[in-house]
């Protein structure tokens, strides 16, 4: 018996290996696929090395800039560039993001930038949120509807559905407040009002920039963990996928098809366990990376980016982020030219149609898939996007937020995504205090 098993070599599992391995304990790591990091990964785009996925991490709280120190890249923990992304509301209007807010709720709704993407109508119902008693929608099993119910409609569908549309993936109303904005129900009644608990939330941040990054990109966050596999001795098993997890032991099926049963006084999983729970109900997540020779984009338009409310007419994109304006070090890395990340909703898992999940698949500036990401880039920026200007480009599905409840059995400790949420900082937070408690046992 090993004293525990980790089941998904992505971030979650992989910093809990390495912090359990680290103090004291044997570990074996589990991972279905041939491939460490999970949703962390690298991709090569007209020869700049490219984050597949997130390109930050959020600063809400310190573990993942305190796990890049620890892991040697502190001196290379970055901020993006102070001048902000943008959003487009359903009906079309571009507009900056209201500085004071949280997940687009605003801490001041009467603000000028607030006026400027709801109106004053609806600035004026988000101020009644001040009269309300701190009740009215405490209790609330959605963020969606918290924010409703203290704000209004068009608060919530102008600032708050583009904005968690972008960040999560899905929109408000199928979000649980305590996970994506933790503390800000506690917030709400101490404070009195939702208004006051954001910027109460905000006051407590960490200072300076809401996200942070890594110079190279995030997924050395990953390269360095995966060195660290080796130098604590974790015994890593790839093509090991798990069929069924217990408090005391994980079955897996091996790549030649061979079944083992691994015992083991603790069990992590940053899986749900797949004999427990059922299919993962997902939509599909496609991000178009445009590397273009434009000088016309030098000017920063629309500022690190765009946030696309999902029904806005005429644009498919739901976020666009102009990563060389976002990140000055990719900026130099790219030589003038311009680094351009398009998110689509596929309305199903990645894997859906049978294309594999996160493999990166050129693509041509003049087929269907290039020819929607300029037209959006376009849209969105302001600027004219033309294939000719287009010097590399590719694409990579990856599956939405996984909503489907883990499913694992008592006694064994949910790490990751489907126990957690989604979100670096939150993810590596839940792995290390985890290991932490079975180390301290």
């Amino acid at each position: 018996m090993t004293d525990v098993v980790v089941v998904g070599g992505g971030v979650a599992g992989l910093v809990a290996a390495r912090d359990l391995a680290k103090g004291g304990a044997h570990v074996v790591l589990v991972e279905g696929s041939g491939v460490l990091g999970g949703m962390v990964r690298r991709h090569t785009v007209a020869g700049l090395d490219l984050d597949m996925a997130a390109d930050s991490f959020a600063t809400r709280n310190d573990a993942a800039g305190r796990l890049a120190i620890e892991l040697g890249l502190g001196n290379d923990v970055t901020t993006p560039d102070p001048r902000g992304a943008w959003l487009m509301t359903r009906d079309g209007r571009t507009s900056p993001i209201p500085q004071t807010g949280l997940l687009g709720i605003p801490g001041s709704p009467m603000a000028a930038d607030v006026l400027a993407v709801v109106g004053q109508t609806a600035a004026l119902r988000a101020q009644m949120d001040s009269l309300l008693p701190s009740l009215v929608g405490s209790k609330a099993t959605s963020l969606g509807a918290m924010v409703r119910k203290r704000m209004g409609e068009q608060v919530l569908d102008d600032l708050v559905v583009p904005i968690v549309a972008g960040v999560h993936s899905t929109h408000p109303d199928h979000l649980d407040p305590d996970r994506v904005a933790p503390g800000l129900r506690a917030a709400l009644l101490r404070e009195g009002s939702l208004a006051r608990a954001v910027l109460a939330l905000r006051a407590r941040a960490t200072a300076g920039s809401a996200v942070q990054g890594l110079r190279g990109g995030i997924v050395r966050l990953v390269d360095e963990l995966v060195a660290d596999m080796e130098t604590y001795r974790v015994d890593v098993r790839l093509h090991a996928r798990a069929t069924a997890i217990e408090q005391h032991a994980v079955e897996v099926v091996t790549a030649d098809g061979e079944a083992e049963r691994l015992p083991a006084e603790h069990v992590l999983a940053s899986t749900p366990d797949p004999a427990r729970s059922a299919a993962a109900s997902r939509t599909g997540i496609e991000l178009v990376t445009l590397v273009v020779d434009q000088p016309e984009l030098d000017a920063a338009p629309r500022g690190t980016g765009m946030l696309v409310h999902p029904d806005a007419e005429g644009v498919q994109a739901k976020a666009l982020t102009h990563a060389t304006v976002k990140w000055p070090w990719l900026a130099e890395a790219a030589g003038g030219r311009h680094v351009l990340r398009l998110s689509y909703a596929t309305g199903r898992g990645a894997d859906g149609d049978g294309e594999p999940v996160g493999a990166s698949l050129p693509v041509d500036p003049a087929d269907a898939v290039g020819t929607r990401a300029t037209r959006d880039a376009t849209a969105l920026l302001g600027v004219p996007v033309v294939p000719e200007a287009v010097v590399g480009a590719a694409r990579v599905r990856w599956n939405g937020p996984d909503t489907t409840p883990a499913g694992l059995t008592e006694g064994v400790v949910g790490i990751g995504e489907a126990s957690t949420g989604r979100g670096l900082a939150g993810i590596v937070a839940a792995s290390r205090s985890a290991a932490g408690r079975i180390l301290d046992s």
